[in-house]
This record gives structure tokens, C-alpha cells and sequence, in this order.
């Protein structure tokens, strides 16, 4: 996907980065040990990516990672840029 090559819509994405950021800390902290009540198993290389990403700044993430904060705010970004 192409993405517009814009000041405000790169601080958008930082912003969605961040939000993903603090969704996923909240998240890990709530995994308990697998086979206890009923909470299944994480595979381990999904969470070590994840907690690299969480202290990891959006401007330091790799194209592809940011394509991925990218998307989410091309769901608002029409209604950003008509105004």
C-alpha cells in the first residue's frame, strides 16, 4: 500500500505506535503461566517481538513495522485530510 508522504500522517502513525504500545503492556501483564485457568500458550519468538516493539520508539521501527501503524491510521486519515 502507498502511504502519503505527510508530516501530520507520520505523527498519526507515532501516535497509533504508542496506543499499540500501552494495549500491549497492559496485555502482557495480564499472561498468566501456561495451564493456568484455562489461559493458553503464547509462542515465545511472538512475545520477544512484541516487547522489542513495545521500547522500541516508531521512528526507530523498521518500514515494515511502521507500515503496520500506517494502516490503522489510513482508517481515519480520509476524514483527517478532507478538512
Amino acid at each position: 500500500m502507498k502511504y502519503p508522504k505527510n508530516e501530520l500522517f507520520e505523527k498519526l502513525a507515532d501516535i497509533e505506535h504508542q496506543r499499540w504500545s500501552d494495549w500491549q503492556k497492559y496485555m502482557h501483564s495480564k499472561i498468566l503461566p501456561s495451564g493456568k485457568d484455562g489461559i493458553c500458550e503464547i509462542g515465545e519468538a511472538f512475545i520477544i517481538g512484541w516487547e522489542r516493539q513495545i521500547k522500541t520508539n516508531y521512528k526507530d521501527l523498521s518500514e515494515k513495522e511502521k507500515d503496520r501503524d500506517r494502516e490503522q491510521v489510513m482508517r481515519y486519515w480520509e476524514l483527517l485530510s478532507s478538512n
